[in-house]
């Protein structure tokens, strides 16, 4: 079966639609950080809008925990998203309760509600099916239909993804199409050559979509923290960088792998090591055979993949027809470890093809690097559904929504 989408519903003119977007945006003394997935939100919220529907847009924001934390408010985001919008959003200071059901019977159309946090009620997380239905009920009492837009938690079965889509006519928003198409592409129509770069810390984290991806790709580049410990694995000492020794036997059998499938997997061949973990640690550049020769010794500790390294990968992206990016290559909120990521971010905005940035850090780190959207093909806005998606893993709140991996 196909992703229902908006059209599906029909008209909307004079409707309540419920929008499950994503507004999981990082806030600093209640300052939005990174509006990214507001601006990702504004291509279904403003086609509603113009088609005169009453909308009413529903998210989570951080893990309050089942109850109401006035720092996981979602009333600054209301605010930016009436910014973005040029218009006047209503906001409700609670999510099923006297101010959301008044504010959503005061909408007139094509104007926008924010309820406040879904995570403020314990429904919206909840195992037990018939808590988490219940509170899927009293959303459901405020609409007459859902477009599910949040693809940021589509892996999750929560009361307004899953449950929320069972109640009422439900389709997909126009960013979990376009998520859809653009990983379904990554998965089972790339256009070659195909390169696919992982960091962040653990390998652990990546291991279904190294395992899922490795039939599929013509190149692996791995950085970030997971890298020592694939050199590890080739015999390399590593000081005291980030290495995790369960998993050197399955890293090795992914090296192999790789061989059999004559995947190329490009390792580094260099790393910033440094005297500690600190945005002023002295720290010197060491050859991948070499990363304990330092004056740091065997406390020698890497956050950032080397210059050589940087080049070898940019060079290997920019050859790319196809290229998908997920973790950081270094811990890039230091200045000081942050060039080997600022280098592959770089040499995606120059493929001649499709450049996908997977999301969660690695989005965080292209817009704190200075890079605009769309310099990219895509930025994903889930990090955690991308990474399952490309894992070849069913995906609840896609699944409601007819879509069949």
């Amino acid at each position: 079966m196909a992703l229902r989408t908006l059209d599906s519903l029909g008209s909307l003119a004079g409707k309540r639609v419920i929008v499950r977007v994503d507004f999981n945006v990082p806030l600093k003394d209640g300052v939005i950080t990174d509006d990214g997935r507001v601006r990702a939100a504004l291509p279904t919220l403003s086609a509603l809008v113009e088609q005169g529907a009453r909308v009413i847009a529903v998210s989570h924001l951080g893990r309050p925990d089942g109850a109401p934390d006035a720092k996981y408010s979602l009333a600054p985001v209301a605010t930016r998203l009436s910014e973005l919008l040029g218009a006047d959003v209503a906001f409700a200071t609670d999510t099923v309760g006297d101010s959301a059901r008044d504010t959503v019977a005061g909408l007139a159309d094509g104007q926008v509600a924010v309820l406040e946090n879904l995570r403020f009620n314990a429904g919206e997380t909840a195992k037990d099916d018939a808590t988490r239905r219940a509170f899927a009920e009293q959303l459901a009492s405020f609409g007459d239909a859902l477009v599910s837009d949040g693809f940021g938690v589509v892996h999750r079965k929560q009361a307004s993804v899953y449950d929320l889509a069972e109640l009422l006519p439900s389709a997909a928003g126009l960013l979990i199409e376009k998520e859809v198409d653009v990983l379904d592409r990554l998965t089972e129509r790339p256009e070659r050559p195909y390169a696919v770069v992982l960091g962040g810390s653990k390998v652990s984290d990546k291991l279904g979509v190294i395992e899922h991806l490795l039939p599929r790709v013509d190149k692996i580049l791995v950085g970030g923290g997971m890298l020592f410990t694939f050199l590890a694995a080739q015999g390399h000492k590593v000081g005291k960088s980030l290495l995790e020794v369960d998993q050197l036997e399955t890293v090795r059998g992914y090296m192999e792998t790789a061989r059999e499938r004559g995947v190329e997997l490009v390792l580094p061949v260099d790393a910033v090591m440094a005297a500690g973990f600190a945005a002023d640690a002295d720290h010197v550049v060491a050859s991948a055979d070499a990363l304990e020769d330092t004056p740091f010794g065997a406390d020698s500790m890497g956050l950032d993949i080397g210059p050589k390294t940087a080049e070898l990968f940019a060079d290997a992206i920019r050859g790319a027809k196809t290229v998908f990016w997920n973790g950081p290559m270094g811990v890039f909120e230091m200045a000081a470890f942050a060039e080997g990521t600022k280098t592959v971010a770089q040499a995606l905005t120059e493929v001649d093809g499709l450049s996908v940035v997977g999301g969660g850090d690695s989005a965080a780190a292209v817009r704190q690097l200075g890079f605009d959207d769309d310099q990219f093909g895509h930025i994903s806005t889930g990090g955690g559904a991308s990474l399952e998606f490309l894992e070849g893993k069913k995906l609840p709140g896609l699944e409601i929504l007819g879509w069949e991996a």
